[in-house]
């Protein structure tokens, strides 16, 4: 198993699946969800209104339309409230729900957004955190699973992400 950073637009990455940090309706926004619809197209909103939305913590998949991913898997992280509200229990859910539902469709690789932490409010250096370890303690659940890439927007955030790796190797 290899788990990695890479600094990118996610939308373009050549994996099996992306990870979308959605919002609840699945029905597009801002940031990295704005960008997924927009580069996927217009099927994609139509698969996701089907969805019926899902609930933080959850994560639902879809075909990646117009992507190179064949894959989305749609994830909703919390709102950062302080911490103290059940974020880093919800936060971890929505990478062990991701890689189940995505191994369970036999991806071999995946890339994940740094959830929750745009305008969520979720501080970087704790999300980072909960997204290593989680990621790090499922892979001996995973059957095809082979490739986990954490895609930084931002050179700032892959910093974060390169040191928590690291610290752990």
């Amino acid at each position: 198993m290899i788990i990695r950073t890479q600094q990118a637009d996610i939308t373009t990455l050549a994996v099996d699946a992306i990870v979308n940090a959605a919002n609840s309706s699945l029905l597009g926004g801002g940031g990295v969800d704005g960008a997924i619809h927009r580069a996927a197209g217009p099927e994609l909103l139509h698969e996701c209104r089907l969805l019926g939305g899902c609930k933080v913590g959850e994560a639902k998949l879809t075909k990646g339309y117009r992507l190179p991913a064949k894959f989305i898997v749609h994830t909703v992280g919390p709102v950062w409230r302080g911490g103290a509200d059940g974020e880093p229990e919800l936060l971890a859910s929505c990478y062990r729900q991701s890689l189940s539902i995505a191994d369970n469709q036999s991806v071999v690789s995946i890339a994940f957004p740094s959830i929750s932490t745009g305008i969520y409010g979720y501080p970087i250096e704790l999300a980072a955190r909960i997204a290593v370890d989680t990621v790090s303690s499922s892979i001996s659940r995973l059957i095809n699973i082979q490739e986990v890439v954490f895609c930084c927007f931002s050179a700032t955030d892959l910093d974060v992400y390169q040191r928590l790796l690291q610290a752990r190797s």
